[in-house]
């Protein structure tokens, strides 16, 4: 559809799974488009949370404006719901001023309530999640895992075992309202959708070895900037040092996070740390890539190989608002 047919604004949403080069890549076109980034990102709403949550630099922010970083302290919570509320807000100010949002990350559930809306699945209640983890305490997390698997495979699948967050919350919806979260899910949404025209796409190394590799090699450049010293100075603030669990914290369990702070517990060595952080990383992948799947109107390109079908697809959909050439970082 063009824009001449069709008044909405324009936005664009630029997805992937982590280390696929979706940052330089929405700092060009925000430069390009004289636009806006709104993170879509789930650790990078947390404070302190920089280095391993690979956290635009101030560099970087300086260049471009950036929205919803730095939302919530770590040991604090963050719903998808409440992501889509300030991001809807944050597109419509970024639209008044004239200028492009570019929606930038890789947590699909955040995606999915901002451009799809979520449905009226019961709200979190005290009372029940401290039961689930009462439970998981005396049995853990594996077995409630096991358990969400009689009651509702297709989430048993979608959700890690030692996704502790998400077993809870899809435990709890089912115990509050006798449906599980995928019947919920499947339900038509009500919230509303953001009033723009959305170019989708998805940026994902063809080769999974390139991906991987990619992964490792940020992971290596994560260590020597100071990730362990990063996690040092969270465990020293005083609300994380006297949370009874702060592996449960939406904030610690973090890919990466989860490994840093088990291995500065001491529970296992340096070098074990780094290949659990890698694994978990590429596992984090593998899952996004997984959602990525389902958008089925997203288009797919390499970062590396696809360069020029990247422009061309930015051009046909941006038009006169496109500038050939960006001023210098």
């Amino acid at each position: 559809m063009s824009t001449a047919s069709d008044p909405r604004p324009i936005a664009i949403a630029l997805m992937g799974p982590t280390a696929s080069g979706k940052t330089a890549l929405a700092l060009d076109w925000a430069q390009r488009l004289d636009g806006e980034i709104v993170s879509v990102d789930s650790a990078l709403v947390y404070r302190g949370l920089d280095i391993g949550a690979a956290k635009p630099t101030a560099q970087e922010r300086a260049r471009v404006p950036h929205h919803l970083i730095d939302l919530r302290d770590p040991w604090q919570t963050y719903s998808a719901a409440e992501f889509a509320v300030d991001a809807r807000r944050a597109m419509a100010q970024i639209a008044a001023r004239g200028r492009v949002p570019i929606l930038a990350g890789g947590t699909g559930l955040y995606f999915h309530a901002l451009l799809r809306g979520l449905s009226d699945m019961p709200e979190a209640d005290p009372a029940t999640r401290a039961g689930i983890a009462a439970e998981a305490a005396e049995q853990g997390w594996e077995a409630m895992h096991a358990q969400l698997g009689q009651i509702d495979p297709e989430a048993a699948a979608r959700i890690h075992v030692t996704d502790a967050q998400r077993i809870q919350r899809a435990l709890e919806v089912y115990r509050l309202s006798g449906r599980s979260i995928s019947d919920w899910r499947a339900a038509p949404a009500s919230a509303p959708r953001p009033p723009f025209r959305v170019l989708k796409l998805v940026l994902a190394p063809a080769e999974r070895a390139v991906l991987h590799e990619r992964i490792e090699r940020r992971f290596d450049q994560m260590l020597e900037a100071g990730f362990l010293d990063e996690v040092r100075g969270l465990r020293r603030q005083p609300e994380l040092s006297a949370h009874p669990r702060p592996l449960e914290l939406p904030a610690i369990r973090a890919v990466g996070y989860r490994q840093a702070w088990e291995h500065l517990d001491g529970a296992y060595p340096a070098a074990e740390f780094r290949d659990r952080g890698i694994y978990a990383t590429r596992q984090l992948a593998k899952r996004q890539l997984t959602w990525l799947r389902g958008e089925l109107d997203a288009r797919w390109f390499d970062p590396l190989r696809d360069r020029a079908e990247l422009s061309c697809a930015l051009r046909l959909f941006a038009g006169a608002r496109l500038r050939e050439s960006v001023p210098p970082a």
